[in-house]
């Protein structure tokens, strides 16, 4: 018992995980009757007759009476403690104080990795499991950054947005959470077994509420959201079509009076339907970290580590096309170019005409232009980098 963090006499640990075991006792019928008996304990000192007359379902009443709860917490405790798996119940010091501000907190978090990263200010990233590439980019370049501030990304190790905001937190050696919606013991996907390693080796957090050896289900990834939402101070939505499960996670924050934060999308994409129309209902539109950072309570910003710089200091460099790709010329216009002013393009034909025709430096912009690093003002010569 001593991987469950305190002991269960110190914690009520033993009880609380009892609880979240019987069936048909989800979390709020479960706290509804610790204030019906007056705490934990005196939960398993009652009679059948009185859990019964408590209002549970009987086949509670009778998990709760005869032991058998008690004894698979006793199984669990066991099995965690071999698997160097934490359970921290809601009265552990580790146990995410923002969780418990929510209406239906889960009893216990079973937590691989460093528990202490659960009570850290944290910003949660979520999207769509099938991204654009630029949905990947700017899900791993803003994880990056805001990590670089001190921020730990919680987000759900999901295929897509989900696991490029964990890659991009780990790439500025930042800390992330990743919210199983099966048990701590199994990875799902499978292909992020390696993304998780990689959390922990960064003293982050595989955190559940759901027992050990808890396969994939359906419904457990809505039910997983609200914990994703409810740790953080607020939600930042990448892509996300019309009917997807982040609208579930967006729903949550709302409902827990959490920030809710959208990155906006090509209005031809169907990816881009979630954040556009959260942005329409009042989403702060995000762009940069910074948009982000001026929004966090200040004793927040003031109790992070003092912010660094940035793994993607040059706009340039987060971009989802680098510019070590382009050819010679393409590379040679972009380097002249400014991202804070326009151009003229006789000024760029008359600083490059050593070096290529007029014919080159047009086909150069053309290409430039197409893949989104400049754009032509409409009616002028002029040309502007971004």
């Amino acid at each position: 018992m001593a991987n469950a963090v305190a002991s269960p006499s110190t914690t009520h640990l033993l009880e609380w995980l009892a609880l979240s075991l019987t069936a048909g006792l989800g979390p709020t019928k479960a706290r509804k009757l610790v204030e019906h008996f007056g705490g934990p304990e005196a939960v398993f000192r009652a009679s059948l007759t009185e859990l019964e007359g408590s209002g549970i379902q009987a086949v509670s009443a009778q998990s709760l009476a005869t032991g058998k709860s008690g004894e698979l917490a006793r199984e669990e405790l066991a099995q965690a403690s071999a698997a160097g798996v934490h359970i921290l119940s809601m009265d552990d010091p580790s146990y995410p104080p923002r969780l418990k501000e929510i209406y239906d907190p889960p009893l216990v978090l079973y937590v691989r990795g460093t528990p202490e990263v659960l009570t850290r200010p944290g910003i949660a990233m979520v999207g769509t499991r099938h991204p654009t590439p630029y949905g990947l980019g700017m899900a791993e370049r803003l994880a990056c950054d805001l990590a670089a501030q001190g921020l730990v990304i919680i987000s759900g190790m999901a295929r897509g947005v989900d696991t490029a905001s964990h890659r991009g937190a780990i790439s500025a050696k930042g800390k992330t959470l990743a919210v199983f919606g099966t048990g701590v013991d199994v990875i799902y996907p499978k292909e992020n077994s390696r993304l998780s390693e990689q959390i922990l080796a960064f003293n982050g957090a595989l955190v559940s509420e759901f027992p050990l050896g808890t396969h994939a289900a359906p419904q457990n990834f809505p039910i997983r959201n609200r914990i994703i939402s409810g740790m953080s101070f607020g939600v930042l939505v990448l892509e996300a079509a019309e009917y997807s499960g982040t609208r579930i996670t967006a729903r949550c924050a709302l409902e827990q009076n959490r920030d809710v934060f959208a990155v906006p999308g090509n209005v031809t994409n169907k990816n881009s339907w979630g954040p556009n129309t959260l942005i329409k209902q009042g989403a702060k539109l995000v762009a940069t970290w910074e948009d982000v950072w001026e929004d966090l309570p200040p004793d927040v910003r003031l109790a992070l580590t003092p912010p660094s710089s940035p793994e993607s200091e040059d706009p340039r460099s987060a971009s989802l096309f680098p510019d070590q790709a382009l050819p010679p010329h393409e590379k040679r216009i972009l380097a002249l170019l400014k991202a804070d002013e326009s151009t003229h393009i006789d000024e760029l034909v008359d600083r490059l005409e050593t070096e290529m025709s007029s014919s080159e430096i047009f086909a150069a912009l053309f290409e430039l232009e197409l893949s989104g690093k400049v754009r032509q003002m409409p009616g002028k010569n002029f040309v502007k980098s971004f």
